[in-house]
């Protein structure tokens, strides 16, 4: 199978660091260009030595390598929908960042003219093929537990603001300066929109959708945050499964420009973990429990050593498969939609103070 050239656009995501390996590495790939958004990104970039060419403009980047045929969009929330605009006029396939956009007209939008294009449009959502995540799915397929009754899930993380300013930014994260709620200074587009990935996983694992849903937030942890970063979220899916939700930002970390070992406080640098109830059983998975911790080098700091970049490989080797084949990645921008419409209910609940329906 003939490699598929890819380039990256944005640079200013949290997992953009975690593409360089795969693509340098994944012979199905063969990474020829990065455009960053400014020169701050540009600067960070460079510091991690890929031999990769990055520019400053999408079109001079397209002008030296005309033959892209797809890019890793790693930006900002709100730049979503200009840089998917700009690849599905040129026909190139796009790998998104987990939130396409909260607009749903937005959204509409990037629809049609990826479906007008012809071109592979795929979410990033990289908890779908961890390995902890696939052996959960294959037992829940064999009816280990019979029937799903409730999911449990945590989606827990440090925050990543200090490193990638923009996800503190409501506009930039959330796409407008919208209050929680009434008599709250925080805005939406804190540890919500940085965790859409537990309310994709029991779509996948349930096969239902969302019915409705109720969710608080709590005090911050962090002061000085513009945005959320503690909440829980309950509900029932259609078929009756019941769930419970923690998106937080609730590990604490160093306020690094550039993430780098000794960023994670004591205990984890994030967790996710799931306990499904059926009525034949229950089973528990921590995603994250095979990495090593260390107390070391630098300073003396408490250190982590992910283990996890299989996730990545099994991402993009969907992607390349779909290019190549003319195939539907699983997540798609049909599919995730009802995902964004979950996590807007939860805004909705938050500023009503009542249960939300889900699209609708």
């Amino acid at each position: 199978m003939k490699p598929v050239k890819i380039a990256m656009m944005g640079m200013t995501h949290g997992h953009t660091r975690k593409y360089y390996q795969t693509l340098l590495d994944n012979q199905k790939l063969d990474w020829v260009a990065s455009c960053a958004q400014d020169k701050d990104a540009k600067k960070t970039y460079e510091l991690y030595k890929t031999g990769v060419p990055c520019y400053l403009d999408p079109e001079e980047m397209y002008r030296e390598h005309p033959d892209i045929e797809a890019v890793v969009i790693a930006s900002a929330n709100d730049r979503h929908f200009e840089q998917m605009k700009w690849c599905a006029e040129k026909g190139i396939h796009i790998l998104s960042m987990k939130i396409p956009t909260f607009d749903m007209k937005e959204y509409d939008e990037m629809i049609a003219m990826c479906d007008k294009a012809g071109i592979v449009c795929q979410i990033e959502l990289e908890m779908h093929y961890n390995s902890v995540v696939r052996r959960l799915e294959k037992l829940v397929k064999e009816g280990a537990i019979g029937k799903i009754k409730s999911v449990q899930a945590t989606n827990i993380t440090l925050s990543p603001v200090w490193a990638f300013p923009w996800q503190g930014d409501p506009q930039a994260s959330f796409g407008k300066v919208e209050h929680l709620k009434k008599g709250d200074p925080r805005y939406k587009g804190g540890a919500l929109c940085d965790h859409p990935h537990i309310f994709d996983l029991i779509r996948h694992l349930t096969g239902s959708s969302f019915d409705y849903i109720y969710a608080e937030v709590a005090p911050n942890l962090r002061d000085g945050l513009k945005v959320e970063d503690m909440l829980m979220a309950v509900g029932k899916m259609k078929d009756g499964t019941a769930f419970l939700f923690d998106p937080s930002w609730s590990r604490l970390e160093e306020k690094l420009a550039v993430p780098g070992p000794g960023w994670e406080r004591f205990p984890k640098r994030m967790e996710v973990n799931l306990t499904i109830t059926g009525d034949r059983g229950a089973i528990s998975c921590d995603c994250f429990g095979p990495n090593v911790y260390h107390n070391g080098a630098p300073n003396d700091r408490y250190t982590v050593q992910y283990t996890y970049f299989d996730e990545w490989v099994g991402l993009i080797d969907e992607f390349v498969d779909c290019i190549r084949n003319h195939k539907t990645p699983l997540i798609n921008l049909r599919w995730h939609k009802e995902t964004i419409q979950a996590m807007l209910g939860c805004y909705e609940s938050i500023q009503t103070g009542k249960i939300a329906r889900v699209g609708g």
